[in-house]
């Protein structure tokens, strides 16, 4: 990598998308990635999920995209006619397991793919761990990608830490559940978990050293959340997605940002590509942050509940590609 950097203008998109409704969240995807173009942007960051928000609803199990897919083909048409890099995450079905995968289409059309590494709390119930580095070599130079939770982690940041160029991230980052009783509590975990996401961008810049994009999800979505690890007992919630769509330099400086309250739409600002001294120091231990005794909780057990969900829905046939996706198919084979 060369000492000159190039500016580029660069957006994160803020969705409000819907629980297993993927032409609706494609098109309302589209729309904006058109937005975040007419205001200039060369470099367009779509958040993780953008296909489907992820909460405990068995509609999600059939939610899941084959390799080649109709999201896919959105954002190669956004590339190609815009001349830009857009990028996001999805459910991808390969091989009978599905993964959180990251893509990264270039302007020729060219696909990097990256594989979230460990699944978050629920999305256990979803989809399975991938095992690649997140590393893109592409025309922009090394580009790192990362989603959600793997901003918080150690491991994320000895993978990419000084080699990348830029940093494409996104979330899909859930509040708390909604429940009525105790509710000063429950506002207190929200107000501190807002500081957590507002934070994490940043940091995670910093402490790998390169301009970062993250792009975010503002819905309120509704559905359950499971209460035993090996059952189906769920309780219902109702949470706020925290949003926090944010353009950082390579120093970890905030440039631009959209809060969850503004809902959809885009952060845009000028970034200088190109891998910087990493500014802060990496904590020895697996998170980054400190994790309060709540989510450290949650996060135990709701793995363990989602990977017994996720067994179960591969057993009895719900986890599987969308229907859509398959009835296009079956149209095509009929021609």
């Amino acid at each position: 990598m060369t000492s000159e950097k190039k500016t580029v203008r660069a957006a994160a998109i803020q969705v409000e998308a819907r629980v297993a409704d993927i032409p609706w969240n494609i098109e309302h995807a589209s729309r904006l990635v058109d937005e975040a173009v007419a205001q200039g942007a060369e470099i367009v960051a779509l958040p993780e999920f953008f296909t489907t928000c992820i909460i405990y609803d068995e509609r999600v199990f059939a939610s899941s995209l084959p390799p080649e897919n109709p999201a896919l083909d959105m954002l190669k048409e956004k590339a190609r006619r815009h001349r830009i890099h857009v990028g996001g995450s999805y459910l991808e079905m390969r091989n009978g397991d599905v993964y959180n995968t990251y893509v990264l289409v270039e302007p020729d059309g060219t696909v990097h793919r990256h594989d979230k590494d460990l699944p978050t709390m629920v999305e256990n119930a979803f989809y399975v761990g991938g095992r690649d580095n997140g590393l893109m070599q592409t025309s922009l130079g090394p580009v790192g990608a990362a989603v959600c939770w793997e901003t918080v982690r150690t491991q994320t940041v000895k993978r990419l830490r000084g080699q990348v160029a830029l940093l494409m991230t996104g979330s899909h980052w859930w509040s708390e559940p909604g429940w009525k009783w105790f509710r000063n509590y429950w506002r207190g975990l929200h107000e501190g978990n807002g500081r957590l996401m507002a934070r994490t961008p940043g940091t995670f810049a910093a402490l790998v050293g390169a301009p970062l994009l993250h792009a975010g999800h503002a819905s309120v979505i509704e559905g359950r959340m499971l209460v035993l690890p090996g059952t189906r007992l769920t309780l219902p919630m109702r949470t706020q997605l925290m949003g926090e769509t944010q353009v950082i330099d390579g120093q970890g400086n905030l440039l631009a940002r959209r809060r969850y309250q503004e809902g959809a739409g885009v952060a845009v600002a000028d970034i200088a590509l190109g891998a910087a001294a990493p500014r802060a120091e990496m904590p020895d231990a697996f998170w980054i942050p400190r994790l309060g005794p709540m989510l450290s909780f949650q996060w135990h057990h709701q793995n363990a509940a989602g990977k017994a969900a996720y067994r179960w829905a591969k057993r009895t046939g719900r986890l599987k590609v969308w229907e859509g996706m398959r009835n296009a198919q079956s149209a095509d084979e009929r021609l």
